[in-house]
């Protein structure tokens, strides 16, 4: 029995990005990736592993290595539209945010359920880690770009930022690609 279930959502990709290792969260906008198990190659992000951040800290100690399921940040378009007027703004560069894929089609995107599946016609899949907090890094890069409204993310991308991801299938994903929603077939935890 199959435990993800195919739902009737699919995502259109409106948009690529590329955060390249060792510089600012700013990503660079591309036509196309080409994802490995260890996400994006010369990606901030790229590695079967990681050292732990601030996320896990009730976890593990600060660098402590672990498995890597923050190889992509996955973002929908509506929901950076509702960030922006949040902010005050009629627009926002998903670029500043350090976004890798920007989706249309998907209603409620930032609460998928973990462990759902997102995959393209040629089969490149990836899997749903969690919702992707805010954090006051992206606000630095709009700071640069408009003085006065980066404090102002933060606040505005409060259950909008969409997921974290990592590639359980590799493959390429272009711009026009169409990814299928699969979400786990359990119910909700009731505790």
């Amino acid at each position: 029995m199959a435990v993800l279930q195919q739902t009737e959502h699919e995502g259109e990709v409106v948009w690529l990005g590329h955060v390249p290792a060792g510089g600012s969260l700013r990503a660079q906008p591309v036509e196309r990736l080409d994802l490995g198990f260890s996400g994006v190659a010369g990606g901030r992000h790229d590695g079967m592993l990681r050292p732990s951040c601030s996320r896990v800290l009730n976890l593990y100690p600060r660098g402590t290595e672990i498995r890597n399921v923050r190889q992509l940040t996955i973002l929908s378009e509506k929901e950076l539209a509702r960030i922006a007027a949040a902010m005050g703004e009629d627009s926002l560069d998903p670029a500043l945010l350090g976004v890798s894929i920007v989706l249309r089609g998907i209603p409620d995107f930032t609460h998928v359920p973990p462990s759902s599946r997102l995959q393209s016609g040629a089969g490149t899949t990836l899997t749903v880690d969690m919702e992707n907090l805010p954090c006051v890094l992206p606000g630095r890069e709009i700071e640069k770009e408009r003085p006065g409204k980066g404090g102002a993310f933060k606040p505005a991308a409060e259950g909008r930022r969409g997921v974290t991801a990592w590639v359980e299938r590799p493959g390429p994903l272009l711009l026009g690609d169409r990814l299928r929603l699969f979400i786990p077939a359990q119910r909700a935890w009731t505790p």
